[in-house]
């Protein structure tokens, strides 16, 4: 990880503890390709938890939303599945 996205994470940290008590309801929200394995990498990163998963498609079809509100312990497990999401190539985290 760069020293930038460190320093976002670092930064992100810092706010869920100060402004949440946990373990607490969390909105993750992804653009990808509009590619069906693209969709199903992201969703499997959230099996075996109790997320609600919604996707949307772009106006040309390209991209797909996806907003995933799940129940996350700490902090630490929001960055942690940050992190996992980030290997699926051509996500945009929001």
């Amino acid at each position: 990880m760069d020293k930038k996205s460190s320093e976002f994470y670092e930064r992100l940290k810092e706010q869920l503890k100060n402004d949440t008590t946990w373990p607490a309801p969390y909105l993750f929200k992804f653009i990808v390709p509009s590619k069906l394995e693209k969709i199903a990498e992201i969703e499997a990163a959230f099996d075996g938890t109790d997320a609600k998963i919604n996707t949307r498609d772009s106006s040309k079809g390209t991209y797909t939303s996806i907003s995933v509100k799940v129940t996350m312990g700490s902090p630490d497990s929001v960055i942690a599945k940050y992190l996992e999401v980030s290997n699926v190539e051509g996500v945009i985290s929001l």
